[in-house]
């Protein structure tokens, strides 16, 4: 049987379509929390975020400048709840320009290294997995701009430094494309309660 014949527009679809696809591939396959797990100190959720923890943070758009600088403070507490770890992050954000925003965060342990969250700008539950020093936590924002709403995926890494440090960085995207990144960094105030 002979072939079809091809026309050139047709092939480099096919080959940018293709191109494309293991593009998409390769932003899934990401790095893997267990890259982690020899490395100290070792994170315990309910540990760090017990107490009362000052953060301080930027959001750099796609171009790496600087669109947003913000403090956070967050009251941190956990529970069992009908057998379950459950803990609550009542985080206060005041922003440069003297804007201020509230996020609840409640938390569950569903398993050794595993936990789920949910909040009230959160789509669906965040999933999350700790590692060693590290925590990967991914979930969909719903984020107001210019009095739109966007759901936008956040890759949000954590790195526990020492007993009161631990470094934050977020990619946020949609649709696959990279819009920016959020950097934080959290100290856990002096004399706050370890989990009990």
């Amino acid at each position: 049987m002979t072939p079809l014949p091809v026309s050139r527009p047709s092939l480099f679809k096919r080959m940018a379509l293709s191109l494309l696809a293991l593009a998409m591939l390769g932003g899934c396959a990401g790095v893997r929390p267990t890259v982690y797990a020899n490395e100290t100190p070792r994170l315990d959720l309910r540990d760090y975020f017990n107490g009362t923890i000052d953060a301080w943070g930027v959001f750099t758009d796609r171009s790496g400048k600087v669109a947003r600088r913000f403090t956070v403070v967050i009251d941190a507490r956990w529970q069992t709840i009908n057998g379950v770890e459950t803990g609550t992050l009542d985080e206060h954000f005041t922003y440069a320009d003297g804007t201020t925003e509230r996020r609840v965060w409640t938390l569950r342990k569903v398993g050794p290294d595993r936990y789920v969250g949910t909040a009230g700008d959160v789509v669906g539950e965040a999933r999350g997995e700790v590692a060693g020093n590290a925590f990967n936590w991914r979930y969909v924002l719903a984020l107001k701009v210019d009095g739109r709403t966007w759901h936008v995926n956040f890759d949000d890494w954590m790195y526990l430094m020492d007993g009161q440090v631990m470094l934050n960085r977020a990619e946020m995207s949609k649709f696959g494309i990279r819009l920016g990144e959020v950097t934080l960094a959290f100290r856990k105030r002096a004399g706050t309660n370890d989990a009990g």
